[in-house]
């Protein structure tokens, strides 16, 4: 059996305003421009990112029923972005009135901080403080 390389190309997010799901992400990751997107109006889709990789996004036709970032309910609760400055992006994001919504993590080999877009979605920003891979899949703190 051989290993592969495995990493996560892209994230499909139904969102309530495609224009403001945008403004959190290039707010997080400035370097993300939009890769492509079609339709109009409740139909509108596209992909924001850079070379590697992506958020799909679409907009939604109907209203979310519920939230559930409180992991008690089955679904997503979140997804991680590696990054080289949690500060830096906690900044841009306190700055354009997005709001932290779980307790910044600040541990031996990494810090971790979350933010919710406009619609609740929690992303997490996580920052290692070590290149040793032990350290950093290390939950012993």
């Amino acid at each position: 059996m051989t290993t592969q390389k495995v990493y996560l190309e892209h994230a499909n997010i139904t969102v309530s305003n495609i224009n403001e799901a945008v403004r959190f992400f290039q707010t997080a990751f400035p370097q993300f421009t939009i890769r492509g997107g079609g339709g109009e109006g409740k139909d509108k889709w596209l992909h924001l990112g850079d070379e590697h990789t992506y958020i799909a996004l679409n907009q939604g036709k109907e209203e979310k029923l519920n939230n559930h970032p409180d992991y008690h309910v089955q679904g997503i609760n979140h997804i991680g972005f590696v990054v080289d400055n949690v500060a830096e992006i906690s900044e841009r994001l306190e700055k354009a009135g997005f709001v932290r919504d779980y307790p910044k993590q600040i541990q031996k080999y990494r810090i971790r901080d979350y933010y919710a877009d406009a619609d609740g979605n929690q992303y997490e920003f996580v920052e290692y403080l070590s290149d040793s891979v032990e350290e950093r899949n290390s939950y012993k703190d």
